[in-house]
């Protein structure tokens, strides 16, 4: 007897964060990953991860994906039509930032704005738009986007990112109205997550400085975890058939206090 195929899962952004606790996450649930990266610099850490996923019993193929891209963002999923015959899930979480302060709009050029809303918001569009035919096929599809509380609050590292993620928490809401009902599109917000995005741009003093005003500006006093995030995003694919068009706040009770 054949055994039925395992579900599939195209990660952006999973070398590192948030991304590749998504990856992890996914395989070992019994779902074989797609690990996308950026270029040969974040390719090794992509492979540890791929490693990972494997000794957990997942086929994983590393994907090098540019979102901004619209031809790089096709080749990822034809790259994952050809290695695994299908996609179930996607989870985007590929995005960038700059530190700059919000009441100094000298320092935001319009070409950070340009940046940031082409990875963040028509990054995560283009690779919907890519793999839109692989979810439809795949009877079962979703896609899980990464907003953040700084979309809702305006809060965040820049005035760009903050209406970057704010972008992203719109675009879930049409798409999921636009694909349904063969695709369901969510997304998460998450507050501050150690180990993510800032953590790969600021010095580690910078870091625990603003990880210690979170700590005194939420409801909780604790930090978030990527495994959280990645919890959440697989149990918006794997375990809420009915759930679309949703931005799940997930801030320890920032957002109570913004």
């Amino acid at each position: 007897m054949t055994s039925p195929a395992r579900p599939v899962c195209l990660i952006t952004g999973a070398a590192t964060g948030i991304g590749a606790a998504c990856a992890r996450t996914f395989a070992s649930h019994g779902w074989d990953v797609g690990i996308c990266t950026l270029d040969d610099d974040t390719r090794a850490a992509a492979e540890s991860v791929a490693s990972e996923c494997t000794a957990l019993g997942a086929r994983a193929e590393v994907v090098l994906l540019n979102v901004t891209s619209d031809d790089s963002c096709h080749a990822a999923a034809a790259t994952m039509h050809e290695r695994f015959g299908r996609t179930d899930a996607l989870v985007n979480c590929a995005g960038t930032t700059r530190f700059i302060p919000h009441a100094d709009l000298d320092a935001l050029p319009e070409s950070e704005f340009a940046r940031t809303y082409d990875v963040n918001l028509t990054g995560t569009f283009r690779m919907i738009r890519a793999c839109r035919d692989l979810l439809r096929e795949s009877g079962r599809g979703a896609v899980v986007n990464l907003s953040s509380i700084a979309g809702t609050a305006g809060l965040g590292s820049s005035v760009a990112y903050a209406a970057s993620k704010g972008a992203v928490s719109t675009l879930t809401l049409s798409l999921a109205r636009a694909l349904a009902p063969h695709i369901r599109v969510n997304a998460i917000a998450p507050g501050y997550v150690s180990g993510g995005l800032p953590s790969r741009v600021l010095d580690g003093e910078q870091l625990k400085a603003v990880e210690e005003k979170y700590l005194v500006t939420q409801a909780l006093p604790r930090l978030l975890e990527v495994t959280e995030v990645a919890a959440l995003a697989y149990f918006l694919v794997a375990g809420a058939p009915g759930i679309t068009g949703e931005v799940i706040r997930m801030d320890n009770g920032l957002h109570l206090y913004a």
